[in-house]
């Protein structure tokens, strides 16, 4: 693939990232029941459909659409999750705004953002059994991926991406074996081990699904 994608060309990841909720929503509340409400997928599922309701008719750029999204996730989701997944994405889409194309260093920077955005407004870290066990890696994959020389982490574009989702793969899986320290889930203690963290679940396949529609332009 190109070394960059325009940011104008973004809606079929927007539409993907949607799919991925839309189609994972039963098994998104299946992992929330087990330790929590039993509500994520459908809470999800909800945000996420709206939003794409309100674009399928209008061109709309990668960052203008995530911008959008974190808006309906504010206003539209219940509990916890729209405020923290509307915080991370607006802070990506104000983060990227200004970028015509999007490369491994700007995706670095907008996902970092959202990161630390969301630090702002929650306590947990990576270890706490959370999306941020997720993220956080991912992140952190895309970091070293800029970091190894701006005209090589641009060329290999592709090869971050990869690396994003392996790193968001790995710390989804690590929240099987952690002991939930914020949410409902948190009042299970050592019992909350043994089952994924239903926001890690669906982090991870947010950020697979925009890697790979990021790959199909």
């Amino acid at each position: 693939m190109a070394k960059v994608f325009h940011n104008k060309d973004g809606k079929p990841v927007l539409e993907k990232i949607v799919l991925a909720v839309q189609q994972n929503k039963d098994y998104l509340s299946e992992v929330d029941g087990l330790i929590g409400d039993g509500d994520h997928g459908a809470n999800m599922n909800k945000g996420f459909t709206m939003f794409a309701d309100s674009i399928a008719n209008r061109d709309i750029s990668f960052t203008e659409g995530l911008d959008e999204l974190g808006s309906v996730l504010f206003s539209k989701i219940g509990g916890s999750m729209g405020p923290i997944y509307g915080t991370i994405f607006a802070q990506m889409a104000e983060t990227g705004a200004e970028h015509e194309t999007i490369g491994t260093s700007e995706l670095a920077a907008m996902l970092r953002a959202g990161l630390l955005a969301l630090y702002d407004i929650v306590e947990a870290r990576p270890g706490d059994k959370t999306l941020v066990d997720t993220l956080a890696p991912a992140c952190d994959a895309m970091d070293r991926a800029a970091e190894s020389g701006t005209d090589l982490a641009e060329s290999n574009l592709a090869s971050a991406l990869e690396e994003l989702k392996k790193a968001a793969e790995e710390g989804w899986e690590s929240t099987k074996d952690l002991e939930a320290k914020f949410g409902r889930s948190a009042r299970l203690g050592e019992r909350s081990k043994g089952v994924y963290d239903a926001g890690a679940t669906s982090c991870k396949l947010i950020l697979t699904a925009m890697a790979d529609g990021i790959l199909a332009l």
